[in-house]
């Protein structure tokens, strides 16, 4: 039976046998099919959109909402709703259109049961598709086993199994196969099992092997999906029987399922693990984000605490310009005090003075002593201040000490220091504006306490000169820092303009390092320039060559056609020369034809026929010459007269030129040649540089060309 079987089930008994083979007729679920037709299925409008890709080109499916698309979308939805965990796959569209082809659609609904279930068909269309995979895994294995030469190409390739398998597994070769090969695979797999789909995929790639070794990976694509069914169509036969001497071992497939599977289970591990993985890596780009938000936030509180560095070691700067200039009043107020108390005790020893001027001195006296303590006061009050500010130093270099143990980027330092640079000199600047300010009202400060004591105490004209010598006094002191004040200011206006003017010359050499960079791009762009007009110079000197060599090429022409022309003159004149002498020999013949018998009438009828004939093709050649030359003259002319600049005819000489080449055309006579030689050396004149001889010579030159 296994023989028969083997060689081929006969088409009418093919539906009855495939149900006999796969025990249809002891099927449970052939009862429910009926309940299965009138249900709802989900699948239902996928099974409608996939129904007209199923054998399109099959009559018994080819017409839409036909008898065989109805019977094929009863039967895949029963079975949709009979196997919910499948549900609907496409590719049993074709297996089960296949069957519908043999048998009626509640038969072939119990045969795609039986072979779901029997066959683990229902294992590949699983929505997981693990037993697709493995048996990609084991065919794989065998292709290398068995075509180890083919299995190193579709590798070089990158042509993958599944890339050109997958749907003979999908669709147990039913899409892939012709219709009555499929049907003997359908026979052979009731028959023996899945391990059929196996021996048909090594029968088919052994067929095809040498067209497949030849092929890319988009060729082999082509030839699984055109060439291929059409050279295994050529030899059924042939394909069965080699597909069965295929070896099988089902134990060596048992085998590679282990391997399978065990390779499944260390890719679900590295999958977990590259899961794992992934989220380890999105936590620290997070940390990594937060980390570059705190190093971004310490920077700017590097930034802030280096510029509030600068301020304070501004206002220190301020506060110690403050106590020196204190230092320096103090001094001063100092000496001012021993001259004074000098020239009090000089007044005293000379105890000429009377009772006033003593009271008066007292009274100076006093006010010095108040000025002093109030001096001292203020000394002490500085003192205190000069204390703090001194512990405040020595906090803010600790900080700063700190700090610069920091290592800050480049771009922050150089911030740093035109930073700190440019807050001195606007500290300065303001400083030496302040201290202007505090002396210029310390001096218009004692200039109005000098002028009230002045006008206050308006001593009588006995008493000025005990005053004189303290009045001089004062006087000098004021003079002394009114110059002072002077000098100082100076000095700051200096100072000021030396800023401005450093500040000028590094905006100035900024802009000369700016103009150096403009005028190295110019420089770059200047030679690239340069580079494109010397390319373009040798691509013009190459064309001028060329030019050269194509204006040698027609002066090479032109004697060739010179030299034809020569040629063809000498054959018309050969030509005239023979029929001068059959004319001679015509005259010959006449003569003694006269003379001989009327029997000879028909040889000089003959040789006159000949003659006849021999003239007129000359002619009919002289005046096609006449014709081509005339016309290649004309063209000449035109074009003479259209691209040079010198040489002007009129159109009405043209006219009378071609009347005239006309003229001799029909005429056929030297009357003619020799006008139409005169008229053509009347526009060479006119033309100042052609004349009748070259349009000739050119005209003949044309034409045989």
């Amino acid at each position: 039976m296994l023989d028969l079987v083997r060689k081929g089930i006969p088409h009418h008994f093919r539906g009855i046998a495939w149900q006999l083979l796969c025990n249809a007729q002891v099927c449970p679920a052939k009862n429910n099919y009926a309940e299965y037709i009138k249900s709802y299925s989900p699948c239902e409008k996928v099974i409608r959109r996939d129904i007209a890709r199923t054998y399109p080109e099959h009559e018994f499916f080819r017409e839409k909402d036909g008898v065989g698309q109805e019977s094929l979308f009863n039967v895949m939805k029963a079975y949709s709703l009979h196997d919910k965990e499948v549900g609907y796959c496409q590719g049993s569209a074709f297996i089960v259109g296949l069957l519908l082809l043999q048998m009626p659609e509640e038969e072939a609904f119990i045969v795609l049961v039986r072979l779901m279930e029997d066959y683990r068909l229902r294992e590949i269309y699983k929505p997981t598709m693990a037993e697709l995979g493995l048996r990609m895994y084991q065919l794989e294995c065998i292709v290398q086993e068995i075509l180890p030469e083919l299995h190193m190409h579709l590798q070089s390739q990158s042509f993958h199994t599944s890339m050109y398998a997958s749907s003979w597994f999908l669709t147990l070769f039913t899409a892939s196969l012709p219709f009555q090969l499929a049907c003997r695979v359908m026979d052979l797999l009731l028959s023996e099992g899945m391990e059929v789909v196996f021996r048909i995929a090594i029968a088919i790639l052994q067929l095809c092997k040498e067209d497949l070794l030849q092929l890319d990976m988009e060729g082999m694509l082509k030839y699984f999906q055109k060439e291929m069914p059409s050279k295994c169509e050529t030899d059924p036969d042939y394909l069965i029987n080699m597909a069965l001497q295929v070896s099988y071992n089902s134990k060596k497939m048992k085998k590679l399922e282990k391997e399978y599977s065990v390779l499944k289970t260390k890719e679900q591990e590295e999958m977990i693990e590259m899961r794992r993985l992934r989220t380890e890596n999105r936590i620290l780009k997070q940390r990594i984000e937060n980390l570059e938000q705190e190093s971004t936030t310490l920077a700017d509180r590097l930034i802030q605490g280096q510029v509030s560095r600068a301020q304070e070691a501004e206002d220190n700067f301020v506060i110690k310009r403050e106590l020196v200039a204190l230092r320096d009043k103090e001094n001063s107020i100092r000496q001012e005090l021993k001259e004074a108390y000098k020239q009090i005790q000089e007044l005293h020893k000379v105890g000429s003075q009377p009772p006033s001027l003593d009271m008066y001195t007292d009274d100076i006296i006093k006010s010095l002593q108040e000025e002093l303590v109030a001096v001292k006061l203020r000394d002490a009050e500085k003192e205190d201040l000069i204390e703090h500010l001194r512990q405040k130093i020595q906090e803010l270099e600790e900080d700063n000490k700190i700090l610069r143990e920091t290592k800050p980027d480049n771009s922050i330092a150089n911030l740093q220091e035109e930073l700190i640079a440019s807050k001195l000199r606007e500290a300065e600047g303001h400083l030496a504006m302040k201290e202007l300010r505090q002396k210029v009202a310390d001096l218009y400060l004692m200039w109005e306490t000098h002028l009230s004591e002045s006008q206050t105490n308006c001593p009588s004209p006995s008493k000025k000169q005990e005053k004189t010598m303290l009045v001089q006094l004062q006087e000098d002191l004021l003079s002394a820092k009114l110059h002072e004040a002077d000098v100082t200011a100076e000095l700051k206006e200096l100072r000021q303009k030396i800023m401005e003017l450093e500040t000028q010359n590094q905006v100035s050499l900024n802009q000369i390092r700016r103009q150096v960079e403009e005028v190295e791009k110019l420089q770059e762009k200047l030679e690239t320039v340069s580079a494109k007009k010397r390319s373009l110079q040798s691509q013009l000197k190459e064309e001028q060559r060329k030019n050269v060599d194509l204006h040698s090429q027609m002066k090479e022409e032109r004697v060739m056609s010179r030299i034809r022309e020569v040629e063809q003159t000498q054959i018309i004149a050969e030509l005239k020369q023979k029929i001068s002498s059959l004319e001679i020999k015509n005259q010959e013949i006449v003569t003694a034809g006269q003379l001989s018998s009327g029997g000879e009438s028909d040889d000089i009828k003959d040789l006159h026929d000949r003659l006849a004939d021999l003239k007129a093709e000359v002619m009919r050649l002289e005046t096609q010459n006449r014709r081509l030359i005339s016309t290649v003259a004309l063209q000449n002319l035109r074009l003479n007269s259209n691209g040079s600049k010198t040489c002007n005819f009129s159109e009405e000489s043209l006219s009378h030129v071609n009347s005239l080449l006309e003229l001799t055309i029909g005429k056929s006579n030297k009357v003619g040649d020799d006008v139409l030689s005169d008229q053509l050396l009347h526009l060479g004149r006119e033309s100042n540089h052609m004349t009748s001889k070259d349009l000739f010579k050119n005209g003949k030159l044309n034409g045989e060309i």
